[in-house]
């Protein structure tokens, strides 16, 4: 089939013949050597441009926590914290509206929490659930005191993957 598209075209149709790259697990971070061209001609043509991509694995990176619930201080520590969120997932059946909670995508579930001040971060809470809880202790050592009503902490949330680490942060300020 002829080219369709004229020369100095500004749309271009797509169709099924475009498909993913085959990167594997073991080929992430690894720089690719491209020759791309017109299929009409050998890859030797000086019609052909060099390109160099390194595949990220972007597409297994978790997604960020879906809504952060504002916290609420523990029965059994009143002085504590918990911090809870909703996952989010990549997981093919994500977009089920029967499920109470989307599948896990990764090969066990893990979140970092991290506690800032300004730019900086102050503490990081690791845990394998949708909840953190932030101690009194924590708290002292952090900021000199226990937070009271009416203060704010600003923290960044990340679901961690086996493969790829830290996914993309979730970043909020929460008030109590």
């Amino acid at each position: 089939m002829a080219n369709p598209a004229l020369a100095g075209a500004r749309v271009v149709i797509l169709d099924t013949t475009i498909a993913a790259l085959p990167v594997g697990q073991s080929e992430i971070g690894l720089p690719w050597n491209w020759r791309i061209g017109p299929a009409s001609r050998p890859v030797s043509d000086a019609s052909y441009a060099a390109k160099t991509f390194t595949p990220t694995g972007a597409g297994l990176r978790p997604f960020s926590v879906g809504q952060v619930e504002q916290p609420w201080r523990t029965a059994r520590n009143p002085g504590d914290l918990a911090i809870r969120w909703i996952r989010r997932s990549r997981a093919l059946a994500a977009d089920s509206w029967e499920a109470a909670e989307v599948p896990l995508a990764e090969d066990s579930e893990a979140y970092a929490v991290e506690v800032l001040d300004g730019g900086a971060v102050k503490r990081t809470l690791i845990t394998t659930t949708t909840s953190a809880v932030y101690t009194a202790a924590q708290q002292t050592a952090d900021w000199g005191a226990s937070l009271c009503p009416g203060q704010s902490l600003a923290i960044r949330i990340y679901q961690l993957a086996s493969l790829i680490g830290r996914g993309t942060g979730r970043s909020v300020t929460l008030t109590f």
